[in-house]
């Protein structure tokens, strides 16, 4: 997390002031540099023009740098680096010689789409990826080397500091005051790695301003001399920002500048004084108060491409293969941009280039027109509405571009909801409040059209008109809603030197910490009004936490309940409220064994840069009450956990785990002394302790629930020195561990439970017989969810060593270590694109061989796992291909499984039934639809899979997925797991 004080030079009063404030527009599609001259006469607003390639061997320098990075060909290196050397061109050394960024990348990506990343800043807000992996390209060419979503946006930020640093080398960019935007809606994460982003590009110390505010600063800049007579006290302004990923809508209402609210320090407009004399200018005057902000919605221009796409794709006979899609996508955003420029024609050309040799015969040209786009648009995002429409739920049909877009496209519903419930928020009863927009300032790109912005009006005009029937509100112009956040972001770099309108800004949310599960409540941490540096103590629920052991903090955040204050305790309302990444640790004391129990308070601050810090700190007043102590209270900074959202610990919002059942500490206790009767006596067996445990807490082992589970964990680990008694004990304990840790996650701080027994007993194990490297394995296999990417792939080398290294291998059949081996590997849904292919060729290789028949229902189960469409737990980017799983496909099809002749099938009825499952279950998993051309098979490849399971006689279910789509019902969870799973949690 960052820390709290992270201010600009600026910021200090012995420090010179910087000479400029800097604003960046860090965007979806373009990002723009703004800045202010302070030691001009005139401290206007003006416009960087960034230097950028527009062909392989041309720099010019332009208004926007295009969000896009590609990966050049060997060509396009060669060619570039010839250009370079014959003419002498400069070129920014941020950038490495085979990538660009800029308006050539987005050209070059038109052509070759696997070679570009576009939309970086909505995968750095989607929780369900790892932010900080490299994953983009999402469908890239097998050359091109992945970046994260952090380093792609660090790309673009470091790009604008080198043109910057080119042009001022005197004035550095990271010396100046910079201040980036990002969306209002960005969860924490996204703006934590929205700073990590700046500092990795050279920009150590940024402030973050919301792009709403941003542009609503911009045009308060623009009408520096006649703002006070476009608005009026009481009026509601709302702020429309529809950008390329995201739609962004904030609320602001307008207030007598002597208005105070209790728990605020608002600045007025001028030079922030708090308490004008009579007669000041400032008397009088307005002050401008965020009182909402919307939720985030990954809605905007890139939907708008989609759509389009689509629509074009629907005048040819057959659906386009994906590569051929991503041109067609990349064609629709340069049809959109036209179509929405003022000056639009009545028709264009969509051309998609032909692939090889067929690259004329295959090309196409389509003509689209104006009044085709504006029924994509108008009639698919802006519908004429009621106020009280409600937003469809449920998945987005855009599949193919692995984001996670609203699953409504329709902008003007969202809209109408946000306004339903924000438009009275902070309304000052009797005192005139408007609760109608009066106001609207569109922003963002996709807004540039008038036809929408009209859509828009009307819609706010019939919801609020009443009897006023020629009413509608008023739009505040702009001339370029593609500079204005970075222009209104150096405007704002102004604002805080005290020059200046300054905007009320609270956070517009509160948060919330999870103080218990049954019922769910939670404690108000930071409240909806505070302000940058404002800090908070939680102390009317002290809290006592055992020092060594893991403590986990689910959070929430509103932006409903604006009236809650810090320590009040609620009721959790998921309607209401949106868990974020549980941040969670364990404490560590100076003395690394200490496990004493310690009173500890919750402090909490939001910082000057908009994040939130959450401090754990010892409570010495109770110490001092229970035992005397000395010094100062220890502190412990809480990390909000960036994997978190692809790790299921984020499943403790919810308890999928925990609230399957809930143990008492008698139960808990019973379990440990069986336990320690066995791995502490010298004649209990070991083979027993599961009857034992079974019989003492009367519950069959099927049925405990994941807290019972993970206090058999614990138990078993704090007797682990007993497991090195005995090849028995240690198979026992082993096998136990991994069975009450299975599948690695779904309860609070299992990554941390993991881990632990990862470090306790990876190349560690005592006993080198064939039954405890079999437990091994499995224990490896039952908690591989909770693995990191790193660990199973040092697992994959070890049992490449065993299963494929040599000769013969895997002749060893009937051995259960060979099995066991088969199904850990199957489990590893972490490894890369290019391990798993190895390791399905293997299987294949192995299913291929009629002498290890009775392997084959383990090998089609690691086929199925390795190759299937939408994994258990594992992300979508290590998904493989559907070109190399329709070739996976044909080989289990003609393979040995099943070409074996009825009279073979009747002598081992068992064995062929078993390898039948199997077989479907692979099928199934590897051929299912899930509607994205890039993991889906062909059709006629699903066809032969579809005769193939009538063939085996495959559940009806089986068919249903591969034809139409779906999830998997619980049952056929657990054999994808490979055994049953715990109560309440579910494979996703």
């Amino acid at each position: 997390m960052t820390d709290p004080a992270n201010p600009s030079v600026s910021d200090s009063p012995d420090a010179i002031p910087p000479r400029y404030c800097i604003g960046i527009d860090l965007g979806t599609t373009n990002c723009v540099v703004a800045f202010v001259d302070t030691e001009s006469d005139q401290r206007s607003v003006e416009v960087f023009s960034v230097a950028q390639w527009v062909d392989v061997d041309t720099i010019e320098s332009r208004s926007t740098l295009p969000s896009f990075h590609y990966t050049l060909t060997e060509t396009e290196t060669a060619a570039a680096e010839a250009a370079k050397a014959n003419r002498g061109l400069a070129e920014f050394l941020i950038d490495p010689p085979n990538v660009r960024v800029g308006q050539y990348a987005r050209a070059a990506g038109t052509s070759q789409p696997g070679r570009l990343i576009a939309s970086a800043k909505s995968w750095l807000s989607h929780e369900g990826v790892d932010r900080t992996a490299d994953l983009l390209p999402w469908h890239g060419d097998a050359d091109v080397e992945r970046r994260s979503p952090m380093a792609a946006s660090a790309a673009y930020l470091g790009h604008l500091r080198a043109a910057w640093d080119d042009v001022f080398p005197e004035h550095p960019m990271a010396e100046q005051d910079v201040v980036v935007t990002l969306p209002a809606s960005f969860d924490e994460v996204a703006r934590e790695l929205t700073v990590a982003a700046a500092g990795k590009a050279g920009l150590p110390r940024i402030q973050l301003i919301e792009e709403p505010q941003a542009a609503f600063y911009a045009w308060l800049d623009r009408h520096g001399d006649d703002w006070t007579q476009r608005v009026r006290v009481g009026q509601l302004i709302l702020v429309c920002d529809i950008g390329g990923g995201t739609t962004d809508l904030t609320l602001i209402r307008v207030r007598p500048a002597d208005s105070r609210a209790q728990s605020s320090n608002e600045l007025l407009e001028d030079a922030g004084q708090t308490d004008p004399a009579p007669g000041d200018p400032a008397a009088g005057a307005v002050q401008f108060h965020r009182v909402a902000v919307g939720k985030h919605l990954i809605l905007g221009g890139d939907n708008l491409d989609l759509a389009i796409a689509k629509a074009v794709e629907a005048k040819l006979d057959e659906p386009l293969p994906a590569r051929r899609w991503q041109q067609l996508i990349a064609d629709a955003r340069r049809v959109k941009e036209l179509m929405l420029s003022p000056d639009r024609p009545a028709e264009t050309t969509v051309h998609l280039a032909g692939e090889g040799s067929s690259l004329i015969g295959d090309s196409l040209s389509l003509t689209v027109t104006a009044a085709e786009i504006d029924r994509v648009i108008l009639e698919g995002f802006f519908p004429d509405v009621e106020l009280e429409s409600t937003v469809l739920s449920g998945q987005s049909g855009f599949q193919e571009l692995g984001l996670p877009y609203a699953a409504d496209p329709a902008i003007t519903k969202h809209l109408a909801e946000f306004l339903r419930m924000h438009r009275t928020t902070g309304i000052d009863e009797g005192g005139g409040d408007s609760d109608r927009v009066d106001l609207v300032l569109f922003n963002g790109g996709v807004l540039r059209s008038s036809s929408i912005q009209s859509r828009v009006l009307g819609c706010l005009a019939a919801w609020f008109a009443g009897e006023q029937e020629d009413w509608k509100p008023e739009a505040l112009q702009s001339p370029r809603l593609d500079l204005a956040v970075a222009q209104g972001a150096a405007y704002y770099a102004r604002v805080r030197r005290g020059e200046g309108v300054r905007i009320a800004a609270n956070l517009a949310r509160t948060y919330f910490m999870q103080i218990s599960q049954t019922p769910p409540r939670a404690v108000c941490v930071i409240p909806a009004d505070a302000q940058p540096g404002q800090s908070y103590r939680i102390d009317s629920l002290p809290m006592e936490l055992r020092v060594g052991v893991p403590v986990s903090f689910p959070l929430w955040a509103s932006s409903t309940r604006l009236a809650d204050r810090v320590g009040e305790v609620v009721a959790i309302d998921e309607k209401e409220m949106t868990p974020l990444p549980p941040i969670h640790t364990a404490l560590q004391n100076r003395k690394k064994r200490d496990q004493s129990t310690m009173k500890i308070v919750i402090e909490t601050q939001l910082s000057e840069i908009g994040t939130i810090g959450v401090y754990c700190v010892e409570d010495t007043a109770a110490e001092e009450r229970s035992r005397p102590t000395s010094g100062r209270a220890r502190r412990w900074k809480l990390e909000f956990d960036i994997r978190a959202t692809l790790e299921t610990d984020r499943e403790a919002h919810h308890g999928g785990g925990e609230a399957s059942g809930i143990v008492d500490e008698d139960t808990l206790l019973a379990c440990q002394q069986e336990i320690n009767a066995v791995f502490g006596s010298a004649t209990e067996k070991p083979s027993k302790l599961v009857k034992r445990l079974q019989s003492s807490l009367e519950i069959s082992r099927a049925n405990w629930p994941p807290v019972l589970l993970r206090g058999i964990w614990e138990s078993l680990m704090a007797v682990e020195p007993a497991r090195r008694r005995s090849p028995a004990h240690e198979s026992r304990w082993l096998n136990l561990l991994g069975y009450s840790l299975r599948p690695g996650y779904g309860v609070a701080v299992d990554d941390w439970r993991t881990a632990q027994t990862w470090r306790l007993l990876f190349g560690k194990i005592a006993h080198d017989d064939a039954q405890t490297r079999a437990e091994t394995l499995i224990l490896w296999r039952r908690i591989a969810g909770g693995l990191t990417a790193g660990q199973q792939s040092q697992l994959s080398s070890v049992l490449r060593k065993t299963l494929v290294g040599g000769a013969g291998s895997s002749t060893r059949i009937e051995a259960a270590e060979t099995r066991e081996g088969w199904r850990l590997v199957g489990s590893l849904e972490h490894l890369s694109v290019d391990e798993k292919r190895l390791w399905t060729r293997a299987a294949l290789a192995q299913l291929e061989r009629k002498k290890l028949r009775p392997l084959y229902p383990v090998l089609l189960w690691v086929i199925g796992r390795l190759a299937t469409r939408i994994p258990t737990y594992g992300p979508l980017n290590l998904v493989i291909g559907s070109s190399q799983a329709t070739g996976f496909l044909t080989r289990i099809l003609a393979s040995p499984a099943l070409q074996t002749s009825a009279q073979e099938k009747s002598s081992e009825s068992g064995l062929s039934e078993q390898i039948d499952k199997a077989a479907a279950l692979a099928l199934t998993q590897i051929a299912r639809r899930c509607h994205d051309r890039f993991r889906d098979v062909d059709e006629d490849t699903r066809e032969r899979v579809l005769r193939e399971l009538r063939i085996i006689q495959a559940p009806a279910h089986f068919l249903r997925l591969v034809e139409e789509g779906g999830q998997f019902d619980h049952e056929e969870q657990a054999a994808i797991f490979g055994e049953s799973l715990p109560l309440g949690i579910e494979l996703r």
